[in-house]
């Protein structure tokens, strides 16, 4: 099976399930520091300075908008906090889980 960060998101149509509580935790185990609250995806990267928070913000948003596939992200100085699910579907997708994987590689 091709690992999650090789992989790409695939357009989103609404009406699609979102992912059970087993898909979830399989798809977990490939991206183990980001955890699950409220049906998203979150991690917190911890940085040296500001520079490099927002450093990666922008690699992140190339990244995602790469993908078609857009997450939440609030930069508190040193830190960045980033949240991630699918709107269209009001829970978590594949897609979620690709775009961490391809996050964790930046981070």
């Amino acid at each position: 099976m091709t690992a999650l960060r090789d992989r790409r998101c695939v357009p989103c149509r609404g009406g699609v399930p979102a992912l059970a509580a087993p898909q979830i935790q399989a798809l977990l185990a490939e991206v183990p520091q980001w955890t699950v609250s409220d049906g998203r995806l979150r991690r917190r990267f911890d940085f040296a300075d500001f520079a490099a928070a927002i450093a990666f913000v922008n690699a992140i948003a190339a990244i995602a908008e790469a993908e078609d596939h857009h997450p939440d992200f609030c930069v508190h100085y040193r830190q960045v906090d980033v949240t991630i699910w699918t709107h269209a579907v009001g829970g978590l997708t594949e897609n979620d889980f690709v775009l961490a994987a391809k996050i964790d590689a930046v981070g």
